[in-house]
């Protein structure tokens, strides 16, 4: 089985150094001057769900309330940033030259055609970049170019869509990543197409139609989102209202999933089911 690896948490997790305003206007800033630089950068993860939250002040206020990664501790570890592996060169000259970030010499040598960390000048925060695709539990691409690529759908953020994909491949998914899809699904409808701000249900079954092991740990995600929803409403962390909005589109977006045609590889793959491994495993790295 393929093995991806990310960068280990546990007791050793580094905290970004800024507040989550704080940091959300540094990202921003980042991926506006990299644009005037002409390199194409967008900001993945929590920090793309909070952005994309800021015109929902009920969503928003909720997000921070429901501490993602614990009471008192910040909202957000670090920037994640995905880019085109054409650019690779560029980006490196970017951070390095033209902002004055250190390199991570050790991610970077042993990761760098598909990621490159690199660390704040003042020690803020650190910043992750992916290239052309996020490969951990499952694959979600996002292109190898501008011309072919799907960072050109939004901006300072990948699309919605992307960012539903990015939390749904998750094989364990934790706490903090279902507060980020429960957000997600709060201030966002679904639809096939839609805007900007609306999530793009038909390109998440069309993904999900060709790999059976991806559409089962987004089903298996969805179910765990409804009993941590119930959860929340038994607690008192939300309200049933605001619930039930979450819940009716989970089960729209499950529809749209289920409606979509799937392919020859999807079936082939799904007569094995959990009899062998379905999912990429993942293994940490100390940065």
């Amino acid at each position: 089985m393929e093995r991806n690896l990310s960068l280990a948490g546990g007791t050793n997790e580094k905290f970004s150094k800024l507040n989550e305003d704080d940091l959300s206007a540094e990202s921003v800033r980042i991926v506006d001057t990299a644009r005037n630089n002409g390199i194409h950068l967008r900001i993945l993860g929590a920090m793309a769900v909070f952005i994309h939250t800021n015109h929902d002040q009920l969503a928003l206020l909720r997000y921070k309330g429901l501490s993602r990664l614990g009471q008192g501790r910040p909202m957000f570890t670090d920037l994640d940033l995905m880019a085109y592996s054409n650019q690779r060169k560029e980006v490196s000259k970017f951070f390095e030259k033209g902002l004055g970030f250190r390199p991570d010499f050790y991610v970077n040598s042993l990761f760098g055609g598909r990621r490159n960390i690199y660390h704040h000048p003042a020690g803020d925060f650190d910043v992750d970049v992916f290239y052309d695709a996020l490969s951990f539990s499952h694959e979600v691409k996002f292109g190898e170019s501008p011309e072919k690529g799907r960072l050109q759908l939004d901006y300072p953020t990948i699309s919605l869509a992307d960012i539903a994909l990015e939390k749904l491949q998750i094989h364990q998914i934790n706490r903090k990543d279902l507060v980020d899809l429960f957000t997600l699904l709060s201030a966002h409808d679904i639809s096939d197409g839609g805007g900007k701000e609306t999530i793009d249900s038909g390109h998440i079954a069309r993904v999900l139609s060709n790999d059976w092991g991806f559409e089962y740990d987004a089903r298996t995600n969805l179910s765990k989102l409804k009993d941590f929803g119930t959860q929340l409403v038994g607690n008192g962390g939300i309200s049933a209202s605001e619930w039930e909005v979450v819940l009716g589109r989970v089960g729209r977006l499950i529809g749209f999933v289920e409606a979509q045609p799937k392919s020859k590889e999807w079936e082939k793959r799904a007569k094995k089911g959990t009899s062998k491994p379905w999912y990429n495993e993942v293994e940490e790295v100390e940065r």
